[in-house]
């Protein structure tokens, strides 16, 4: 089989890595395409999989829609050489036009509820859209839900084991409490509307944290001077071993709380909509706290920090949570590499027997 798989967005890497290792051991051939968006081309380089990378992404949203034209005719013309039998993406608008063209298979995987955008012009040429049995939004007859998240697809410890070097790198004590803060950029297509954290309370939730722990700043955008000094330098690929590591999560990355939620670290996840797996993480095992943009949330999550920080045997507590939900949940790249290398027989399986995915732990 030949799947060519599509990368919006750099954690879309690590979502269909482990199964394109896989499906390559197979004997089935793999192609990824991406635009330029951070660090999506730069993980797969690192990662020593073929790509085409088609440039930098458009940001504003008169350009992104020329992009869609753009992209679709440069994706049109690898698909041509490459000829897959299936696309895969995270609900790539382009590989769903594209593949509606050239009548292939077309499965997107979804945990964003409000990406609309994508949602509009993706799902209705896409053959199946794979969701989260959380997610809050329904697709009808094109959805097909499953028990797990999307970081569970390469922080699953059947993949992932946190390798302690990396404190290190960070220049942290065995046992030093650090947190590390995530800033987003807020230029998706789903971020229109939001403003995130204010300049002055990134600040001031920087100087409350660091009475307790070190504090760590990843960035989408440029930090300003006041806290430069606190910016994360380790490999970007590295990233996931600091965050196994870490007291705490702060931040503005639904993406990263999750990771965090199945590596059994705290979060706190800032965000006017929110997920429906980060309430889920919230709500059914505590290993997650979601707040808004709204000032005086800004102010309560900042606090929720402190007492995190403060608790007792924190990093145990956590990883006592975090053994529940890998428990009730499922190895999402097995799943993945077992209904891709099966459909349409592994569809039909899950329609009239949903239980059948729990032999994938």
């Amino acid at each position: 089989m030949r799947i060519l798989i599509d990368i919006n967005h750099p954690a879309h890497v690590h979502l269909f890595k482990n199964f394109a290792w896989q499906m390559q051991q197979k004997g089935h051939e793999i192609l990824f395409t991406t635009r330029q968006k951070e660090i999506s081309d730069v993980l797969l380089k690192n990662l020593g999989f073929d790509y085409i990378c088609f440039g930098k992404h458009y940001k504003s949203l008169k350009a992104k829609l020329w992009g869609i034209l753009k992209f679709d005719w440069m994706l049109l013309k690898v698909a041509l050489r490459f000829k897959p039998d299936l696309f895969l993406s995270m609900t790539s608008i382009y590989a769903s036009h594209v593949a509606l063209v050239l009548r292939k298979v077309n499965i997107l995987l979804t945990d964003t509820e409000n990406a609309t955008f994508q949602h509009w012009l993706g799902v209705p040429f896409c053959d199946k859209i794979l969701t989260p049995v959380c997610f809050k939004k329904q697709f009808r007859s094109k959805q097909l839900r499953y028990e797990g998240y999307h970081e569970l697809a390469y922080l699953h410890p059947n993949y992932f084991q946190p390798d302690a070097r990396i404190l290190d790198k960070l220049g942290v004590r065995a046992n030093e409490k650090f947190v590390l803060m995530r800033f987003v950029s807020w230029n998706a297509h789903h971020d229109i509307g939001h403003r995130g954290l204010t300049p002055d309370n990134k600040i001031k939730a920087v100087e409350a944290f660091s009475k307790y722990a070190r504090v760590f700043i990843s960035s989408e955008d440029e930090l300003p001077a006041a806290l430069k000094s606190y910016q994360i330098k380790i490999p970007p690929e590295k990233i996931h071993h600091a965050l196994a590591y870490a007291s705490l999560l702060y931040g503005e990355s639904a993406t990263m709380a999750s990771e965090c939620a199945v590596l059994g670290t705290p979060a706190i996840y800032l965000d006017n909509v929110g997920r429906g797996y980060t309430d889920e993480q919230e709500a059914k095992y505590q290993l997650v706290f979601n707040y808004t943009e709204a000032l005086n949330d800004q102010e309560r999550s900042i606090q929720k920090g402190i007492e995190i920080l403060q608790m007792p045997a924190l990093k145990t507590e956590w990883q006592r949570r975090r053994e529940r939900l890998l428990a009730e949940k499922i190895d999402v790249t097995a799943f993945l590499v077992w209904f891709v290398e099966n459909f349409p027989d592994s569809l039909k399986m899950m329609e009239n027997n949903p239980s059948c995915q729990y032999q994938f732990k």
